[in-house]
């Protein structure tokens, strides 16, 4: 389709603007997915010294560098950048870039509105980033932003909220671009059961947002109407109930796990069966599987509040319906398995990442079912246990799916081949790294560490010792990711071929058309 005729006169189109103009302006779904792709990298890495600021501290008991009130303050912006600014616009990043193309469209359906809801990232980021710098330092409540803490914070508190509220604003344009684009724009024959996963996880996703973003709102507007126009909707003095946020952000809160999530089940689903050389194991399932996860993530939120003095039978439900996520979930990796099962694999970068998401993605879902038992989950609550969990689904899950995804269409992307062995060094490296730093968390939690303490005694400092040195470990390998993105950017690689990935390791295939069955069901005797 030529340019033109997509949009008479817009700038991006007919005459494309060159230099900071092409990006200012982009209304291109290439140019936009770059633009939330660099943006998410660069909150990485701000998130990520942040985490290694946390973890010197940590590194040995006693105060060294900061005080308890800051260490707090690290700990939200942390959770805050990450979640808002480097997970979910990564994720957007994606979309941007394969939706449109994976289902024969021109463009997203709204490209202005693609346009606006990236710019309003950085401004979002920005602010968030500066509360810092403002009297009183950025909030100290937590990433969750727990009233009546938040009620009582300085101004630091009304950037973050200010934020959240921009952030939410551009998912949900974001969303119903991907949902529009989806739903109207597939080309002929295009059914919504013959699209590639990656698009079911999105659409499933898009609407979760466009569900959820308005619930996150509200809670932080109640919050802000607590502190500065006199209401008294979290101030049990004046008849509010400060466990009535904590409903009300996990209503959000839960969903938006697996907003986190659902996007690199569809990564993962796109990669595995490409280097397996099979078509993908129970196609059908996975959408349904994807979509019961998504109708379940909203019946589940309380169990963040098990210590909340919750009635019984209250808890005995949010018990079992956490637990009954198991099983959609365990459908999906079962089917991963049995897609890599007997194929001819080979293991470049995207696959080790995929593997190794699929091993560390499922023991944090292990430890996910351990914290949904609410007699266990009453000790561990508000431990390190809680954190070793969710950092093996974020980071391991949401994070490995992006690398995998990041160099199984770089080629696409920039026309050139990374370097397979920097590749596999980030792999590698990352994998280890990640282990040794969250794994010890687990034996912190069972211990009774706390999270969000500056200080600890003696008995947990061997754990912190080596969780330190891990986490920058895998801060640092984070740095031969950037190199081998930077090199395939300017061409530095080989040129990419138009197929990159068949052929690549000399075993031709074309999915359609594998080997008859019967030429190897039954593997040859060796004589």
């Amino acid at each position: 389709m030529s340019s033109t005729t997509l949009d008479h006169g817009h700038a991006g189109h007919d005459h494309h603007p060159h230099g900071w103009r092409r990006w200012l302006f982009a209304t291109n779904h290439k140019d936009i997915g770059t633009l939330y792709l660099i943006f998410s990298f660069v909150m990485l890495l701000i998130g990520g010294v942040l985490a290694l600021m946390l973890r010197t501290e940590l590194f040995q008991p006693g105060l060294q560098f900061f005080e308890p009130e800051f260490f707090n303050q690290l700990t939200t912006m942390h959770g805050l950048i990450m979640v808002f600014g480097a997970i979910m616009p990564a994720f957007v990043g994606f979309a941007n870039w394969l939706i449109p193309m994976q289902i024969g469209a021109g463009d997203m359906a709204f490209a202005r509105m693609n346009n606006f809801s990236f710019w309003l990232l950085p401004v979002a980021g920005l602010l968030l980033s500066t509360s810092f710098f403002v009297p009183g330092g950025a909030t100290a409540a937590g990433w969750t932003l727990y009233a009546p803490l938040s009620t009582q914070m300085g101004m630091g508190m009304d950037m973050t909220i200010f934020a959240v509220h921009i952030m939410g604003a551009s998912s949900i344009m974001g969303s119903i671009n991907i949902i529009v684009t989806i739903l109207n724009m597939r080309a002929p024959g295009m059914t919504l059961m013959k699209m590639p996963l990656f698009c079911w996880t999105w659409l499933i996703t898009a609407y979760l947002l466009i569900a959820v973003m308005p619930v996150l709102a509200g809670a932080i507007t109640m919050v802000l109407t607590d502190r500065h126009f006199g209401t008294s909707f979290f101030n049990a003095a004046g008849g509010g109930d400060p466990v009535m946020y904590q409903h009300i952000f996990w209503f959000f809160g839960h969903p938006e796990v697996y907003i986190m999530i659902l996007p690199a089940f569809g990564i993962v689903s796109e990669i595995i069966p490409a280097f397996a050389r099979k078509k993908l194991f129970g196609y059908s399932s996975m959408v349904y599987a994807t979509s019961s996860i998504a109708i379940l993530s909203f019946i589940v939120w309380a169990h963040h509040m098990f210590t909340t003095g919750m009635p019984v039978t209250g808890q005995l439900f949010f018990m079992y319906a956490t637990m009954l996520i198991a099983v959609p979930t365990g459908v999906k990796v079962f089917n991963w398995l049995a897609t890599m099962w007997r194929g001819s694999m080979t293991f470049e970068t995207p696959m080790l990442f995929s593997v190794g998401f699929l091993f560390v993605f499922t023991m944090g879902g292990f430890t996910g079912l351990i914290c949904a038992m609410a007699p266990i989950d009453v000790q561990i609550q508000d431990t390190y246990y809680v954190v070793a969990h969710f950092h093996y689904v974020l980071v391991a899950g949401s994070l490995f799916a992006l690398f995998a995804g990041t160099y199984y269409w770089l080629p696409k992307w920039t026309g050139f081949m990374y370097s397979e062995k920097l590749g596999k060094l980030h792999f590698w490296s990352s994998l280890i790294s990640f282990n040794v730093t969250f794994f010890p968390m687990h034996f912190l939690g069972l211990a009774g560490m706390p999270r969000r303490y500056a200080d600890y005694p003696m008995q947990f400092a061997d754990f912190h010792k080596i969780a330190t040195i891990g986490a920058f470990w895998f801060g640092l390998s984070q740095l031969i990711f950037l190199v081998a993105v930077i090199r395939a950017g300017q061409g530095k690689g080989e040129k990419a071929t138009a197929k990159p990935w068949d052929g690549a390791t000399g075993l031709e295939w074309e999915l359609p058309s594998p080997a008859p069955f019967h030429t190897w069901e039954t593997p040859p005797t060796v004589k």
